[in-house]
C-alpha cells in the first residue's frame, strides 16, 4: 500500500529566471512535494527509519534549490530526480514548483510548473 509524504507550502529564496536580473536578484519560491512510499511499518513501529523523513526531504529541496537555473523546469527536474535517487523508497515524486509575483506583468500568486515522476 502507497501512502504520501507531504511538504507543503515551503517557502524558498533562490535565484532562477530567464533574465539575468532575475538570476541576481533572486525571488521567493513555493514548492509543494509529495513522495508515494509505503508507510505501513512506520505506522506499526513508530521508527522514522521505516519512512522518508520530511526533515531530510526539506534538506534535499533546499539544496537543489540552492542552484540556479534559466527555468523552473529543470529546477523541479532537479528536484525530482534527487528525491528518487537518494530515497530507495520514494515509489513516485510530485514536485510543484511557483516562482512568486514572476516578472511577466500579471498580478498573480505565482507561476511554475507540476512534475510527476516515477520510480521505473
Amino acid at each position: 500500500m502507497l501512502n504520501k509524504i507531504i511538504i507543503k507550502g515551503l517557502r524558498l529564496y533562490a535565484y532562477h529566471g530567464v533574465m539575468e536580473l532575475e538570476r541576481k536578484v533572486g525571488a521567493y519560491f513555493t514548492i509543494d512535494c509529495e513522495v508515494e512510499t509505503d508507510i505501513q511499518d512506520a505506522i506499526a513501529n513508530d521508527f522514522v527509519d521505516d519512512t522518508i523523513s520530511y526533515a531530510d526531504l526539506y534538506e534535499t529541496i533546499k539544496r537543489e534549490m540552492a542552484q540556479p537555473s534559466f527555468l523552473v523546469e529543470h529546477a523541479a527536474g532537479r528536484i525530482t530526480k534527487a528525491i528518487l535517487a537518494e530515497y530507495p523508497k520514494a515509489q513516485s515524486v510530485r514536485i510543484r514548483l511557483l516562482k512568486e509575483n514572476p516578472p511577466m506583468g500579471a498580478d498573480c500568486q505565482g507561476a511554475g510548473v507540476e512534475l510527476v515522476m516515477y520510480r521505473e
